[in-house]
């Protein structure tokens, strides 16, 4: 009977654990990508291409806050799924589309940094504003029509307690599910990998003091390659990538051997340390942008007294209201 007892409380106590430290990354989630948001949203002057990425890439994080981590709080103390299995369906649907969204978002970035040093001279032209919300607007709806066969009820999805969270069953169409891990990776690995390889070959080649003989081409390539954007963006694509890593050899592993590793902690690790990079672009952000933490400041001055964040911005050439 004690022994019953002690097995209980401890059992309580690891419940009340997980959803505390789901609780706290919900909260770190959602300020930090709302403040992420409003601070791009806050400045109506000339952007970068790369912000309405780096935006699209908020809000897809902000959702996961608000209608994925929120919603495996309760859950997660009392050891079993509340909201039905419509919504248990829909958060599956979510995070899958998030993350698709995610990784074709870290794919057009490359792609966006790519062509700032391979054509420094035509960039601007190439990368504008609107081509670049219609590449995130074609992102949004591609990567929710690729992912809808749980809305149809082709596949289920169901709680898994030592995750905490509601997950997508795709065993039962192992054909979709590879041809749909190969158009979202596929593609994005590939641009990610090339790109990023010929950015930090031509920094090298830059330094080395490799001579290049259009003296007009190189003047606009060094100043593209000293753009911190650069560093910043691989290190959010790093991160990213290091974040789901465990998960994803987690997964690797038990499809290749047949075999299930019965360690929940190690589950519910993987899960919530891949889910855990939402909240790590704001840190990677401010500490390796200049002109982010720029913005920053002058969404808290806008907030706290509209007419010092103006007069901020005219001091910084960053009128918010032009």
């Amino acid at each position: 009977m004690h022994g019953l007892s002690h097995l209980q409380t401890g059992s309580t106590l690891e419940a009340l654990t997980q959803a505390t430290i789901i609780l706290i990354l919900a909260v770190a989630i959602v300020i930090s990508n709302l403040i992420v948001v409003a601070t791009y949203l806050n400045f109506k002057g000339p952007h970068e291409v790369i912000n309405y990425y780096l935006l699209s890439l908020a809000v897809a994080d902000l959702l996961c806050g608000l209608f994925i981590v929120s919603l495996s709080v309760y859950p997660a103390f009392s050891g079993e799924w509340i909201y039905g299995d419509v919504v248990c369906r829909m958060v599956g649907y979510l995070e899958v589309t998030l993350w698709s969204i995610s990784v074709y978002t870290f794919m057009w970035i490359s792609v966006d940094r790519y062509l700032a040093v391979r054509k420094p001279l035509r960039y601007e032209t190439i990368q504008t504003k609107t081509r670049c919300q219609c590449w995130m607007a074609f992102t949004w709806i591609s990567a929710a029509m690729l992912c809808c066969p749980p809305l149809l009820g082709y596949n289920e999805a169901n709680y898994s307690k030592t995750t905490n969270i509601c997950m997508l069953e795709w065993g039962n169409m192992a054909a979709y599910s590879a041809t749909l891990a190969i158009l979202v990776l596929g593609p994005s690995v590939i641009s990610i990998v090339y790109n990023y390889g010929y950015i930090f070959t031509m920094m090298r080649k830059v330094r080395s003091g490799a001579p290049i003989h259009d003296k007009e081409y190189a003047t606009a390539l060094a100043e593209n390659l000293a753009n911190p954007s650069h560093c910043m963006s691989f290190a959010l694509v790093f991160s990213f990538w290091i974040s789901w890593a465990p998960y994803i050899g987690l997964r690797i592993y038990e499809l290749v051997t047949g075999e299930t590793i019965d360690n929940p902690l190690l589950h519910f690790g993987a899960v919530w340390i891949g889910i855990l990079n939402s909240f790590w672009k704001i840190i990677i952000m401010t500490s390796m942008s200049q002109q982010f933490r720029l913005l920053v400041r002058l969404l808290f001055l806008t907030i706290c007294c509209k007419t010092k964040g103006r007069l901020q911005a005219e001091l910084i050439g960053l009128d918010p209201d032009d």
